[in-house]
């Protein structure tokens, strides 16, 4: 039974997309444009930017929904997921299945747009996205599930542009995948205690006392690994000025996390600023693949 809303049903479907919070989207977003700007030395064809932003939105989009239709009986139990529109009984699920639909044949007609790899990389990412929300359920490190559908974001692009995969992509598929097994063990440090009462699995609990630590050490091997990528591509001093922004910044949040007792919005905002480091591990690449 639907409860009433005083929300119109398009804010409802923005709310169930998260469009209202940005910084979900940009993460994502952010591994396709590094792949495409460092596959296509800095000048990645305009019309493919287009495709791939607009197939990680709708990607995005069909992630939401199908987490939130698996979770829509776990959701009102956890303090921050309670008032999602499946959760709160706000959107109906026949309509958010339906966007969910609309999602996937936008991201489906896009992908014809791609290389024959990249298209069938596609087609390798869907059940990956839709069964992540399931892994929390049986699987110890649900999060390292969610990077690897990252890491399509990362395969997808670059085969797009170049129709292979070299070791260069799989170096930076491995950065984006350590990368995010390190922001979202952060976000999932938020729900530790509600994970813990539910009895389902988050790399916050599976690393225990060693959250913090763990997230330092995937952070130090995303840094480790672009660094590599930055020399065998032989990228120009702008490339490591962001990068060596992008590692101070992890490390202010490491040291930020080992405070005593953090506040709870404090993981929330780590896991956005992390969408600023990328952005400027982004702009390094950008600018240290076209100016020597």
């Amino acid at each position: 039974m639907l409860h009433p809303s005083p929300d119109p049903l398009w804010l409802r479907i923005v709310y169930l997309l998260r469009w209202h919070k940005p910084a979900g989207r940009l993460i994502l977003l952010l591994p396709a444009l590094w792949a495409l700007v460092l596959a296509g030395a800095g000048r990645p064809p305009l019309g493919l930017v287009l495709v791939v932003t607009v197939g990680t939105l709708a990607t995005s989009a069909l992630g939401c929904v199908v987490n939130d239709f698996w979770d829509r009986d776990i959701d009102p139990q956890v303090e921050r997921t309670k008032t999602r529109p499946l959760a709160a009984k706000t959107l109906s699920v026949p309509v958010a299945l339906a966007v969910a639909l609309i999602a996937l044949l936008c991201a489906f007609g896009l992908s014809f747009y791609l290389t024959p790899l990249s298209f069938w990389l596609c087609f390798g990412a869907a059940p990956v996205i839709v069964l992540y929300p399931l892994a929390k359920r049986f699987f110890p490190v649900p999060q390292l599930v969610l990077s690897l559908a990252w890491g399509f974001a990362v395969l997808i692009p670059w085969s797009a542009i170049t129709g292979s995969l070299n070791a260069a992509a799989w170096e930076l598929w491995g950065a984006v995948v350590l990368w995010t097994l390190g922001f979202d063990t952060i976000y999932a440090l938020a729900d530790r205690e509600d994970d813990r009462r539910l009895g389902v699995n988050s790399s916050a609990l599976f690393f225990g006392d060693w959250a913090v630590w763990a997230v330092g050490a995937f952070f130090l091997a995303t840094a480790l690994l672009l660094a590599y990528l930055g020399w065998q591509l032989a990228l120009s001093p702008f490339y490591w000025g962001g990068l060596t922004l992008a590692v101070f910044g992890w490390g202010r949040q490491i040291y930020r996390l080992q405070r005593p007792e953090p506040a709870p919005e404090l993981y929330g905002r780590l896991f956005g600023e992390n969408v600023w480091l990328g952005f400027l591990i982004l702009g390094g690449m950008a600018l240290g693949s076209v100016i020597s």
